[in-house]
């Protein structure tokens, strides 16, 4: 006798299994890589004992800072180049709290006292040998600490992949990720491109296997387009503990670069004085997006690239008001408006348009931020206050 088809136990539906490809986003879950988180409180630990071999021995990263400190930023009559990015440390000892960037994507001056989380992919090799992923982190720090405050938003989780590639290999991985990345997330490529990525992932693949190196290339590969395509940072870094090799910092787009007028002569973590600019452990773009390796990552299947445009915000961090295009209103010293904090002019009233449009108001002390209101100056007084200085007339 049949049985009834409504009594048969229903078949869950089977999972798609996903296979690797070369032209296919693929999933994180895949990683075979051994995945070491740390939270905050490392960051402050590591940050901590960071400043306190600074405090005892000045080293080229200290004295770069100090430079960054003597070049007391010049007032100019254009607002657009008074809101460039800036690193601006203009009082107290040399601590996060005191130094300011300028983010990329909001144009608020904020402090580089924010911590982050980094997740640090490595072989189960460093696991096996108890290797702590401290010193890995460590040694980014001072980078990681300025690209972490370059940054308002998406940067809170940071990613690193841990190699042990050489210069030319890391060149090499360099210039294959900048070609795969256009063709990996959904686009149709040509035959002809595709042969090419085929080509190079099976030298690289040969090559590191060849010269035994951990972890192999796909595994390098799968993991940094996961991370891409999934979590979609703003920077990711691939570490190599290579003495003769450097780390690259990949970002996603042009506008995460820094600026280049700021970190033309930033040290290149190398300890001998006499290398050249070639000879850097991390490979900090200091020339700006030109010789920054930026990854063309386009996503859907039609593959438009989403145009990323740097915003201009009131500098209060919890308001979300952006401000238009526009010359903005300076805050005049002794103006009508109010009582003012200790220096810091308030404003009267947010410039608007008759579109509606706010232009917002400048602080007419230093020149460096703009509020959509007085009682948002007065809330951002705090933390503005450790920065905020009589800006230079541009002769």
């Amino acid at each position: 006798m049949a049985a009834d088809p409504e009594q048969q136990p229903k078949r869950s539906p089977r999972r798609r299994q996903r296979h690797y490809s070369m032209l296919k986003p693929p999933s994180l879950s895949m990683s075979e890589l051994v995945k070491t988180t740390l939270d905050h409180d490392s960051t402050d630990m590591l940050i901590d004992k960071w400043l306190d071999h600074r405090s005892t021995a000045h080293d080229a990263y200290h004295d770069w800072f100090m430079d960054v400190r003597e070049r007391k930023h010049p007032f100019h009559t254009n607002t657009a180049n008074t809101m460039k990015q800036i690193i601006a440390w203009n009082k107290g000892d040399f601590v996060p709290e005191n130094v300011f960037c300028r983010t990329v994507d909001t144009g608020r001056l904020i402090p580089l006292d924010r911590t982050w989380t980094t997740h640090v992919y490595h072989h189960r090799s460093m696991q096996e040998r108890r290797l702590s992923m401290m010193p890995v982190v460590f040694t980014l720090l001072p980078e990681l600490m300025l690209l972490r405050g370059m940054h308002d938003t998406g940067c809170d989780e940071i990613y690193v992949i841990v190699t042990d590639l050489k210069r030319q290999e890391m060149d090499d991985v360099t210039e294959y990720f900048k070609l795969a990345c256009r063709y990996s997330f959904g686009r149709r490529c040509k035959p002809s491109i595709e042969a090419r990525i085929q080509h190079e992932h099976m030298r690289l693949s040969h090559t590191l296997l060849r010269q035994r190196r951990t972890p192999c290339f796909p595994q390098i590969d799968l993991t940094l387009r996961a991370i891409l395509h999934e979590k979609r940072p703003r920077f990711l870094v691939l570490f190599s503990h290579q003495t003769t090799s450097y780390s690259q910092i990949f970002f996603t787009e042009k506008h995460y670069v820094p600026d280049a007028d700021i970190f033309y002569d930033y040290p290149t973590g190398c300890p001998n004085p006499c290398c050249t600019d070639d000879c850097e452990m991390i490979r900090f773009p200091r020339r700006g997006p030109e010789e920054a390796a930026v990854l063309d990552v386009r996503r859907g299947k039609t593959a438009r690239r989403r145009r990323i445009r740097g915003k201009q915000m009131c500098n209060w961090i919890d308001c979300d008001v952006e401000f238009g295009a526009g010359e903005a209103l300076q805050l005049e010293e002794g103006s009508a408006s109010g009582s003012s904090i200790e220096g810091s002019e308030l404003s009267i009233e947010s410039g608007s348009t008759g579109s509606g449009v706010v232009l917002g108001q400048t602080c007419s002390k230093c020149k460096l931020v703009k509020y959509c209101s007085p009682e948002h100056q007065r809330k951002d007084w705090d933390e503005h206050r450790r920065v905020c200085v009589r800006a230079t007339p541009m002769v």
